[in-house]
C-alpha cells in the first residue's frame, strides 16, 4: 500500500461528492474476454479461481526500458489514451470493470502489470530488482514511449496512485489529467524516517516486518495468505470471494515479486539503497513538487489502509482540482470496489 509517510493520519472525510458522469458512458455493460474452450485453457481457468470469472485477456507484451511489460489493452487504437496503474498487493484486475467501461466510452485503455507482477519481466538478469518510486514511474514513461503514446490520462490506486502522481509532477507534458486514490502520495526516504504516533505506526506493521529477513522469508513463503490479509484489513467491508482473490494472486507468482516488494518498503525507510541514476528524480520528489495538471482525487469511506486526510494534500494540486469521497463501505481498492465512480472520475478529469 502506498500513502506518503509524512501524511499518516487516517480519515474518511472528503470535499466533494461523486458526480453522475458515468451516465455519459451509456450504461455500458463490461465485455471482457472469457477463457477459451480448450481443455488446457479450462484447466488453467479453474486454477485461476473459476472458469466463468471475468479477466482482462488477452494480454500483450512489449519491450519498454528495462522490462518486457505485460499489459491489457482495450478500446479504439486512436482513442484518447488512459493508463490504469495497480498497486500492492493487487494486479491489473483492480480495473476489471473500469477498463471495459472506459473502452466502450471510446478511450484507448492500457493496464500494465508493474515490475514484479504478472507477466512483466526484466529483460536482463543483471538489472537491479529495484522497487523505489522513481523507477516505477520511469517504467511507465518507457511503456508510453514504446506504445508511441505522447500524452495520456494516468490513473491509479496504491503504488499506482503514487506512480501516477510522480508522472504528473515531474513530466506534466506527458499527462493530460490525473486520477489518484488517496491523493498526493509522493514520498521520500527522509519523510519515511520520521517517527509516527503509535497508532499510526501500528498500521504500518507489515513495513517493519518486511525490514527483517524473517519478513522476507515469511512473505515469500506465504505471499497469498499475506495478500489476502491485507485485502481484508484495507477493505473491511468488501465481500470479495475466493475466485476474485485467486485471479489477482496469480500475479504474485512473478519471479521478481518478492524482491521488488521488499525493496520498495525497505527503500522507503532508508534501509535499502536506490540506484544512482534516479538520485536527481528522488531529490526533486523529496521537495514535494506541486501537480499542475487537472486532477481528481478519490477516497473510499471505509479505507482501512493508512492514508492521508484529504485536507492535508489539497494544496499540492495547483491546477484544476476536485476531491470526491466515495460512500457505501468502499475500501482501499477503490477502482475494483466502486468501478463506476472511478470511471466517472477519469471521464471528468479532463473537463475540470
Amino acid at each position: 500500500m502506498s500513502p506518503s509517510f509524512n501524511l499518516p493520519r487516517r480519515s474518511f472525510i472528503g470535499t466533494a461528492s461523486i458526480g453522475v458522469a458515468i451516465s455519459q458512458l451509456g450504461g455500458i455493460v463490461p465485455a471482457l474476454a472469457q477463457p477459451a474452450g480448450s481443455s488446457s485453457s479450462s484447466e488453467a481457468a479453474a486454477a485461476r479461481g473459476g472458469a466463468s470469472l471475468k479477466r482482462l485477456e488477452p494480454l500483450k507484451t512489449i519491450d519498454a526500458g528495462v522490462l518486457k511489460v505485460g499489459y491489457f489493452e482495450a478500446g479504439p487504437a486512436h482513442g484518447a489514451p488512459v493508463i490504469l496503474l495497480h498497486g500492492w498487493p493487487y494486479d491489473i484486475h483492480t480495473y476489471v470493470d473500469v477498463a471495459p467501461l472506459l473502452a466502450k466510452a471510446g478511450y484507448r485503455v492500457i493496464v500494465p502489470h508493474l515490475r514484479g507482477y504478472g507477466t512483466t519481466r526484466f529483460l536482463s538478469s543483471e538489472t537491479v530488482r529495484n522497487g523505489q518510486q522513481a523507477a516505477i514511474a520511469v517504467d511507465i514513461l518507457a511503456l508510453m514511449d514504446a506504445l508511441k503514446i505522447e500524452k495520456a490520462i494516468v490513473a491509479g490506486c496504491d503504488w499506482g496512485a503514487r506512480t501516477a502522481c510522480i508522472m504528473a509532477a515531474l513530466w506534466p507534458h506527458r499527462v493530460n489529467a490525473l486520477v489518484s486514490v488517496s491523493g498526493y502520495l509522493i514520498g521520500s526516504q527522509a519523510s519515511g524516517k520520521i517517527p509516527l504516533p503509535p497508532q499510526a505506526e501500528l498500521q504500518w506493521w507489515y513495513q517493519y516486518y518486511f525490514a527483517t529477513e524473517r519478513g522476507r522469508e515469511g512473505y515469500d513463503k506465504n505471499r497469498k495468505d499475506f495478500a489476502k490479509l491485507i485485502w481484508q484489513l484495507a477493505s473491511p467491508k468488501w465481500d470479495f470471494d475466493a475466485a476474485t482473490f485467486e485471479r489477482s494472486a496469480l500475479a504474485f507468482d512473478n519471479p521478481d515479486h518478492v524482491n521488488i516488494v521488499i525493496h520498495n518498503y525497505r527503500w522507503r525507510l532508508g534501509l535499502a539503497e536506490g540506484e544512482a541514476k534516479y538520485l536527481d528524480l528522488e531529490d526533486r520528489l523529496a521537495r514535494g513538487p506541486a501537480i499542475t495538471v487537472p486532477t481528481i482525487t478519490l477516497e473510499g469511506d471505509a479505507n482501512g489502509a493508512p492514508h492521508p486526510d484529504a485536507s492535508t494534500y489539497a494544496k499540492r494540486f495547483s491546477g484544476p482540482y476536485a476531491h470526491r469521497l466515495i460512500k457505501g463501505g468502499i475500501g482501499h481498492n477503490l477502482p475494483q470496489e466502486a468501478p463506476d465512480a472511478f470511471a466517472s472520475a477519469v471521464v471528468d478529469s479532463v473537463r475540470l
